[in-house]
């Protein structure tokens, strides 16, 4: 059984490699943002780098939501992780369904907010 130090010592790690996750997950926003800037005003064979590069972190809210439990965050840190990956459903939907494509833009910059918002919120606990 482990003791209240060890605990300790698991949440504080947990809560430090969540930090750099979300952090890591600010910064994947960015460059996916500067790839859809340099495919629509420069040039648009960027397009493929843009639908490439998500797959590199796609899955990092995922496993946001997973540390978020032996970090022992409060809900709030939780549930903006769980948005986070709502939100890259939404993107994959916006980006493949007629109409909705007019979101996608403003879906990104919601998600960079709230994983810079998410950063800041497990650096402070």
């Amino acid at each position: 059984m482990m003791n209240d130090t060890a605990k300790g010592r698991r949440a504080r790690a947990a809560r430090s490699v969540f930090a750099a996750i979300a952090w890591l997950l600010a910064a994947c926003i960015a460059i996916q943002t500067l790839l859809a800037g340099a495919a629509v005003f420069g040039d648009a064979s960027w397009w493929r780098s843009h639908v490439q590069f998500v797959r590199a972190f796609e899955w990092l809210p995922v496993l946001m939501l997973i540390l978020a439990f032996p970090a022992k965050f409060g809900a709030a840190v939780k549930w903006r992780t769980a948005a986070l990956f709502g939100l890259v459903i939404l993107q994959y939907m916006t980006a493949n369904l007629p109409g909705l494509g007019l979101l996608h833009p403003v879906i990104a910059l919601l998600m960079f907010l709230l994983a810079w918002r998410t950063a800041v919120a497990a650096m402070r606990t």
